[in-house]
């Protein structure tokens, strides 16, 4: 009943919807048939299914060495997640991954699930990176050298200030950002864009998803992950495991207005980086998850949902970005109404909140003063559905009957 009465809330999902599942089924039926790239590609989908829409996008080649550098760096992030791995253990491996990659014999058991998969079966990984250009395997391992490096030194070290919170998503996605545009210009369609730009591109997804996953991570068995920057959170509370209790909810909802606002300082580079884009692949690889993410902001700011259980976007909304964003015009539009849907959450008597203002104007200015936003009609902010129930109940047992002749096990999945 949870898909019907949110197609019945927002009908004009049901087509995009549609499209994303047909375009799911196809990127399943492209995976490579030999058996490395094969794994490669069916262990992309499973353990990312929006990446694995998203990348589609790319030319094979590109497509190829993003699906390694994403698994590679997967692999890596798995060991450092692991909690149950010893310290003495887990810094060795970490500093030394960028080794690994080129030896086809290694493997390491850690993870769970999906993971503990890529983890025991990394020499498929291995195989297919030997095979990618010389250009692409140097971009690949200088970043890997310098995230296992990182996440070693944040291993045995808190998240004490905001330059510690910057330092560590700058390891753990910033350099995500700047091994992305070194590949973009190892296929050579894009200029090498500036390291602080490419940076800002991955601190915004990576703080978007620290924000989102507070709960997840502090209830993390058998150990809490925490990367929420004492400066921040201490503010408000005295643990930080103290904002998801009851009695804090005002105080939670605070300091989560507070670690969005930070986020948001990263959203100008953002349109920066994707302005410059030339390729209409590679932008909207890029540029997808960037709406994506300025929306799951919209949807998490001054929301104590987010310390009570999972806020994400609808998948209508979802499918609605993936299907509609095809230009910078699209980006502006996208950024300009998240933007305002987030100002119009904001709250007088939030401590941050002339900061917020302030950011958002920003951002909004910047929209405007790219002189299209009256070239787009928005899917974002929308006008009342003129759909009756019945039509809407008629779309969705179509779409119902269209996925289970696509796959029988529909339900189940």
């Amino acid at each position: 009943m949870g898909s019907l009465g949110a197609l019945m809330k927002h009908p004009d999902d049901f087509y995009p919807l549609l499209k994303l599942k047909m375009a799911a089924r196809n990127a399943e039926k492209q995976i490579p048939s030999e058996p490395h790239w094969g794994f490669c590609f069916s262990m992309l989908h499973k353990v990312s299914r929006s990446f694995a829409l998203v990348i589609q996008q790319l030319d094979t080649e590109l497509r190829h060495a993003v699906c390694i550098f994403y698994l590679v760096l997967r692999a890596l992030d798995t060991v450092e997640d692991d909690t149950s791995v010893a310290a003495d253990v887990k810094v060795p491996i970490l500093i030394d991954f960028y080794r690994h990659i080129y030896d086809p014999d290694w493997h390491f058991s850690c993870g769970t699930k999906e993971y503990k998969v890529l983890m025991d079966q990394f020499h498929h990984v291995s195989a297919a990176f030997l095979e990618l250009e010389k250009g692409y395997q140097e971009a690949i391992e200088d970043i890997t050298l310098r995230m296992g490096a990182g996440m070693a030194k944040f291993i045995c070290k808190e998240v004490e200030t905001v330059d510690d919170y910057d330092e560590y998503c700058h390891y753990v996605a910033g350099l995500v950002g700047l091994g992305l545009s070194k590949l973009f210009h190892a296929y050579g369609s894009e200029d090498l864009a500036p390291e602080s730009l490419s940076n800002s591109m991955g601190l915004f997804l990576q703080k978007t998803n620290i924000i989102r996953d507070y709960l997840e991570d502090i209830n993390e068995i058998p150990k809490s992950r925490m990367f929420w920057p004492r400066q921040i959170w201490s503010k408000y509370v005295k643990k930080l495991e103290d904002l998801k209790d009851e009695e804090n909810s005002v105080k939670a909802v605070q300091c989560l207005n507070d670690m969005v606002t930070n986020a948001l300082l990263h959203v100008d580079d953002c349109l920066k980086y994707m302005s410059a884009l030339r390729d209409p692949a590679i932008f909207r690889f890029c540029a997808i998850p960037q709406i994506m993410a300025i929306g799951t902001l919209a949807l998490c700011y001054n929301n104590i949902k987010v310390f009570r259980g999972v806020v994400k976007m609808r998948r209508g909304l979802t499918a609605k970005v993936i299907d509609r964003t095809k230009s910078m015009t699209d980006v502006y539009g996208a950024f300009y109404d998240f933007s305002c849907i987030l100002k119009a959450k904001v709250d007088k008597n939030d401590p941050n909140a002339q900061k917020t203002v302030s950011r958002l104007d920003s951002i909004l200015k910047t929209c405007r003063d790219s002189g299209v936003l009256n070239k787009r009609k928005s899917y974002i902010i929308e006008n009342q559905s003129n759909y009756t129930p019945f039509v809407v109940v008629l779309l969705f047992i179509i779409f119902a009957i269209f996925l289970v002749n696509l796959n029988p096990n529909w339900p189940n999945n």
